[in-house]
């Protein structure tokens, strides 16, 4: 059993190797995160249809690839493990990474580092109003933002799904926000 935090990563490897490829695409996301992430044996048992699996859920681009995908799975192998619901959000997550420019989401100490990330100065005052802390260094376009712990006094970084979630929470409100509609 691999330790979670090298489960994503893991992810990654299998695809590259069931492509044949040495190094990930130009337009590939890096995610390297504590996230149990993963198609267990006994919910695909083949090999060949789970590296196929993970290979279509790294080219998802879209929220609506990977509810389609989920809908398949669901169909063929029944409702899917926590681990497998883990990987469509980590599937999510690297859609809206790519779609912000985001090439790496990595553990860096304390903190979870955006790269290549380039904020604008009211974007830089919005992450330190939300995000304590964070550290904007714009010679090497990144982002390092203190992780959240389970608790105030005594917790734990969080990890898995929460973690993921917090992460897109960065990206939506200050890397790539929303463009307000003008016309309305």
């Amino acid at each position: 059993m691999h330790p979670p935090e090298r489960a994503v990563r893991l992810v990654g490897e299998a695809v590259h190797e069931f492509k044949g490829e040495g190094e990930p695409d130009l337009g590939e996301v890096r995610i390297e995160l504590p996230v149990d992430a993963h198609l267990p044996h006994e919910y695909i048992a083949s090999e060949r249809l789970r590296l196929e699996m993970y290979k279509r859920l790294a080219e998802v681009r879209a929220d609506e690839d990977v509810d389609l995908l989920r809908e398949e799975m669901v169909d063929r192998y029944g409702e899917p493990p926590i681990e497998v619901q883990s990987l469509l959000f980590v599937a999510l997550f690297r859609a809206r990474a790519r779609r912000a420019g985001i090439k790496e989401v990595t553990i860096a100490g304390r903190n979870v580092r955006f790269a290549p990330v380039v904020l604008p100065d009211s974007r830089v005052v919005r992450l330190q109003r939300m995000y304590p802390r964070s550290i904007v260094k714009p010679q090497v376009e990144t982002l390092l933002v203190p992780r959240p712990l389970t608790a105030m006094v005594g917790g734990q970084p969080i990890t898995g799904m929460a973690l993921l979630e917090w992460a897109r929470g960065v990206v939506d409100a200050v890397i790539d926000p929303p463009v307000p509609n003008k016309e309305s």
